[in-house]
């Protein structure tokens, strides 16, 4: 059952999530449907959706399709981990999975994640995904699992450029990047319009705000992207979008 599709502000939508406060929020669970099914979870990491196997069920569906074994994925803005365990599970210990993440609270459950599911092909950077490479301001949202860069942020986080690491040797080339980090999303893919223009991975892209959408949707259309909505909405509003290039 999809509990997603469910509001938990309606009388059913409450009271079939009520038990679940009951759960010790340190208890490791399996996760119970979806491609994830039997993955291990830590109940109070995120949402209660993530190990009932709901959680943006739609866009997860989409994500699995769009990978295969052996694939190269980049999860900017990678939470706690549930697109990082996807993506290392269907490309399979030849693949390769990069996590990025700048919250220390974020990066610790996502590190446990890992660890506790023993994937050896995910590789965790404790950065935000830019257009330059340093230190960045940071602004928490009162939820403690999101933020984003700000000028105005009052944490300091480290700051890296996708093609900047790539040139190191520190990631290889990607098939398929999935970017959503609460507006900071054309900065990030300028920092990799390298990579980009030359490997041609298919970008799944969650967008913040009117002026990132535009300007987003631009940068795609530039480099010959073919792009399609992942919700009811057209392309020129919809905020959940996959590229194809």
């Amino acid at each position: 059952m999809n509990f997603s599709r469910i509001s938990n502000s309606t009388v059913l939508g409450k009271v079939l999530r009520s038990p679940l406060r009951l759960i010790p929020s340190s208890t490791v669970v399996p996760i119970l449907q979806g491609p994830l099914r039997g993955k291990k979870w830590i109940v109070g990491s995120s949402t209660h959706g993530c190990w009932v196997g709901s959680y943006e069920y739609a866009q997860q569906t989409v994500f699995a399709q769009s990978l295969s074994p052996e694939g190269v994925v980049y999860d900017l803005g990678a939470n706690v981990g549930f697109y990082s365990l996807l993506a290392g599970a269907l490309v399979g210990p030849a693949g390769r999975v990069y996590a990025f993440e700048p919250l220390p609270r974020n990066v610790a459950y996502l590190r446990k994640h890992v660890a506790l599911n023993r994937l050896e092909n995910c590789f965790v950077f404790e950065a935000a995904v830019a257009d330059s490479d340093g230190e960045s301001r940071f602004h928490p949202f009162a939820d403690a699992s999101m933020g984003r860069l700000s000028d105005q942020g009052q944490n300091m986080v480290r700051a890296v450029r996708l093609d900047s690491l790539h040139d190191a040797g520190e990631i290889v080339p990607p098939t398929f990047i999935k970017i959503d980090i609460e507006g900071g999303e054309l900065e990030a893919l300028k920092g990799g319009a390298r990579l980009i223009e030359r490997y041609r991975p298919t970008i799944m892209l969650a967008t913040h705000g009117a002026d990132a959408h535009r300007t987003c949707l631009q940068f795609l259309r530039d480099r010959q992207y073919r792009l399609e909505s992942l919700t009811a909405e057209p392309v020129v509003s919809a905020a959940e979008l996959i590229a194809h290039p």
